[in-house]
């Protein structure tokens, strides 16, 4: 039975190996994998997922996944393979409600850059980045700086949002009461607080994207989950991504970025060396209930997400067309 589009899922590792995987109808459909730029590079019809090695370095290769009844996708990694930052993800290829497509290597999504190796940055500069809205506090950005190509520097907009960075958390001084449940219900009340007590940041945000021609941009925190996670929600409801893939692209983050590898990290910056690991995972985890509290606030105190991002964050009618202008296209 057919290949499912939204479900095709590309990445690349640091080692220059590119998987892919995908879900059909019926478990036992046959699907074929043909990288666009080199014949080579093509499998026979499988069952599962596909890996394919030898493919040249130094640019983004495009790969054709066609199933036996005619169906088939093409796209590039959508997790771009970055040492320093595991998380980095182009959010476009999307299907839209009204059957057109997001653009591929225009939007982007990521943790943070300041550990990028000089690979990383060549990397980074390939993708042409016009734009780089940054959402950590400005003692993070201090502290640890991002590393950015030295030719064709994107501009940076320093865009703090303090409550998703978990620190109004620790300055409490009740952490001792803080267990795992208690955690995530303070996760979800993060979310919540973006859509009201942070509007007024990711209406500026939607400001320096529609201020950069055709820009192609990244939008960033520290894990690249939570700040970042509802920035790229609001971008895709902007261009009318359906909340199911919404859902689904915000959740790709559990694929790539691994909690139990930041404990140790989050231990020593906000001073946790008496916290138990169990309590501390909620904040680096990412769950559907924490972007579900935003999306459900939205919807509860403004009716829905249109209304939201006109009286809100100021992206009405003619900025909504603005952005599908640039970033969507037909697929005739």
């Amino acid at each position: 039975m057919p290949l499912i589009p939204d479900d095709v899922h590309i990445w690349r590792e640091p080692d220059g190996d590119y998987h892919l995987r995908w879900r059909t109808s019926h478990p036992e459909s046959l699907v074929a994998v043909e990288a666009l730029a080199d014949a080579a590079h093509q499998t026979e019809l499988v069952e599962a997922g596909a890996r394919v090695s030898g493919l040249p370095e130094g640019k983004r290769h495009f790969f054709r996944v066609s199933d036996q009844y005619g169906n088939s996708v093409t796209a590039p990694e959508r997790r771009i393979a970055l040492d320093g930052s595991p998380n980095f993800r182009d959010f476009g290829g999307y299907k839209t409600t009204d059957d057109r497509t997001l653009r591929w290597g225009y939007l982007f999504r990521s943790g943070q850059l300041s550990r990028l190796t000089s690979r990383d940055v060549d990397t980074l500069a390939g993708l042409g980045l016009d734009l780089v809205c940054d959402f950590r506090r400005e003692d993070e950005q201090q502290i640890e700086p991002s590393r950015l190509p030295g030719e064709r520097t994107p501009r940076v907009v320093s865009l703090p949002i303090v409550p998703g960075s978990n620190s109004a958390f620790f300055e409490q001084g009740e952490r001792e009461l803080h267990g795992r449940e208690t955690m995530v219900a303070f996760m979800e009340e993060v979310n919540r607080d973006f859509v009201e007590g942070q509007a007024e940041t990711y209406a500026r945000m939607f400001e320096e994207i529609l201020a950069t021609d055709e820009a192609r941009f990244l939008v960033h925190c520290a894990a690249g989950k939570d700040r970042t996670g509802f920035a790229a929600a609001l971008v895709l409801l902007a261009l009318g991504v359906s909340e199911q893939l919404i859902m689904q692209d915000y959740m790709l983050t559990g694929q790539f970025y691994s909690p139990e590898r930041e404990v140790a990290r989050l231990r020593e910056k906000y001073g946790l060396e008496d916290m138990a690991a169990e309590a501390i995972l909620p904040m680096l985890e990412v769950h559907r209930g924490y972007l579900q509290r935003a999306l459900d606030t939205i919807n509860q105190q403004y009716g829905d997400t249109r209304t939201y991002l006109s009286e809100v964050l100021h992206v009405g009618e003619s900025e909504r067309e603005e952005l599908r202008r640039r970033y969507l296209v037909d697929d005739s």
